[in-house]
């Protein structure tokens, strides 16, 4: 999810910080796994209201208690439903849609694109984010990573339908046009950012739920998944946000950035682990040539030569 940050390098990362960083990755990529269990039982649209809802409950009690005020979101509310929109409601809408079909695994690798989105949206509509080398060689990659992984689906049906894959493709785009609108909130703390988005989500998805499907039926689903449902709210998103602040402001946006390399790796073990899921050969190409994009794109892998 989109996160408005002061994007500030910092020294080296403490051990503190690589602990902490591993830890988000693992919830974040966790976050994939739950929402394979929940979609078996839950339809896509219940379960983004379920995970919003709960999320901005838990985070509106951390503001309560640990500040800053909620209230500092009241003068920008219009850009938050237009936030929430792009940041949550379609792209957790066409995740767990897409989810339905595909593995924890290949769904985080696809998200993942999503730098390679933003960085052609920013050179295409903002002054100060132009395409550097690394960035124009870091996208190449990503998309013939991304083209690996969808291509073989076309021509031969492998690795899930076309249509799941492109899903993910889309959330991914939908997460780099928030993070266009996220640079808008000058001035306002990124807990009141994550906060307000959520709220603006839940406040959007009870009327298209409860229009679409009506109350009843919408908490008939099994212990187990009512279990992924709290923990992809609680967990992948209210306290994930609350540790990525603290990363953030400890280690820099740009280390936090690295968290983008081990989601997918915490995805796809818990998919191997729990899930029985196996990935084709074309799958870790594709995602090979997406992590070699990342790392491009950071300069860690060539920026010192």
């Amino acid at each position: 999810m989109a996160i408005a940050t002061t994007a500030v390098q910092r020294g080296p990362m403490t051990l503190r910080d690589w602990g902490q960083l591993l830890l988000l990755g693992a919830i974040w990529g966790g976050s994939f796994f739950f929402a394979r269990i929940a979609v078996a039982e839950m339809h896509p649209l219940v379960l983004v209201l379920f995970r919003v809802a709960i999320a901005a409950i838990a985070l509106q009690l951390y503001l309560g208690i640990r500040g800053p005020s909620f209230r500092l979101a009241f003068p920008h509310a219009g850009l938050f439903f237009l936030l929430a929109l792009a940041n949550n409601v379609v792209p957790f809408s066409l995740i767990f849609a897409g989810q339905t079909a595909l593995g924890a695994g290949v769904a985080s690798m696809l998200n993942a694109t999503t730098p390679f989105w933003t960085l052609i949206l920013a050179n295409a509509l903002t002054a100060d984010e132009k395409l550097s080398w690394n960035k124009l060689a870091g996208i190449g990659l990503g998309i013939a990573g991304t083209a690996v992984m969808i291509g073989p689906g076309l021509l031969a049906g492998l690795g899930g339908p076309v249509w799941a894959k492109f899903a993910l493709i889309g959330a991914s785009l939908s997460y780099a046009v928030a993070l266009m609108i996220a640079r808008r909130f000058k001035g306002v703390p990124s807990p009141v950012i994550a906060t307000g988005q959520l709220t603006a989500s839940t406040i959007i998805m009870i009327p298209v739920v409860l229009l679409t499907y009506g109350p009843a039926g919408l908490f008939s689903a099994s212990p187990p998944v009512w279990t992924a449902v709290l923990a992809l709210a609680l967990l992948s998103t209210a306290f994930a946000y609350i540790l990525y602040f603290n990363l953030v402001a400890s280690a820099g946006a740009t280390n936090a950035s690295l968290v983008t390399l081990i989601v997918p790796a915490s995805a796809i073990l818990l998919g191997l682990l729990f899930l029985g899921e196996r990935l084709a050969l074309f799958e870790f190409c594709g995602m090979a040539l997406i992590a070699l994009g990342l790392l491009t794109i950071d300069g860690r892998l060539f920026g010192r030569r």
